[in-house]
């Protein structure tokens, strides 16, 4: 009922341009669930037909490497989406797992449903289809990052990511309201838990970043990040 009141649809940007009963038919198409942070949503290797949009809440979708450690690739939060492998390909596979990393209400179209908006609509198509190209970018992005050993870049890396989303500018700089735990920063820059502290109080004491707690980090020289991936 609170998705039919507020349209969770108009979250999500390849919803947001429909009129407010082309939104209310989609949300009637809708499934509806929640979760606990730390509960995971839909696990690497399980077959889904489902589009999974995320309604409020912070996802993390991570895989597990040959050695068997775990590897975030996407950190994603309310209007974004993920599974949409299983729309185009039918039950497919997933190739990642997504986990709840704070309490997650999830509205969920499965492939029929999906099929019938965006014939009805096929600008939807056009939009998925940007959305999920800037994700492979982003994904290329990642690897290429992860390919180079200096762990610095990789850290700064991940910090103007997170920023993207989780930011606010402020007198003091870009401050970021850390969706993630250090260790699960870790695995995001593909580094041990040890070597991200460290490298995190050299950038604290060089006066890029500051700490405010553990949740909060305040970004005082973007530009000098910026810089470190060209």
């Amino acid at each position: 009922e609170s998705c039919k009141h507020r349209l969770c649809a108009s979250k999500v940007p390849i919803f947001s341009f429909l009129s407010r009963e082309e939104l209310l038919k989609i949300v009637g198409m809708t499934g509806h669930i929640a979760f606990k942070k730390g509960e995971l949503i839909t696990g690497e290797g399980d077959v889904s037909n489902t589009l999974f949009i995320i309604n409020e809440g912070q996802v993390k979708l991570s895989k597990v490497t040959r050695d068997g450690k775990e590897q975030i690739v996407h950190i994603l939060t309310s209007g974004d989406f993920f599974g949409e492998l299983n729309i185009f390909g039918g039950r497919e596979k997933n190739n990642f797992s997504a986990w709840a990393i704070a309490p997650v209400k999830i509205c969920t179209l499965n492939k029929e449903s999906m099929d019938k908006i965006i014939l009805a609509n096929p600008e939807i198509a056009l939009k998925l289809i940007k959305e999920i190209s800037k994700r492979l970018a982003d994904t290329e992005n990642l690897a290429q990052n992860l390919a180079t050993k200096d762990a610095e870049l990789r850290i700064a890396y991940i910090l103007l990511e997170l920023s993207e989303k989780y930011s606010h500018k402020t007198s003091r700089g870009v401050e970021i309201a850390l969706p993630i735990t250090r260790e699960e920063m870790a695995s995001y820059a593909g580094l041990t838990r040890e070597t991200i502290s460290r490298k995190l109080a050299l950038m604290q004491d060089q006066g890029i970043i500051e700490f405010e707690g553990n949740k909060n980090v305040i970004i005082k020289d973007e530009a000098y990040l910026r810089d470190m991936l060209l």
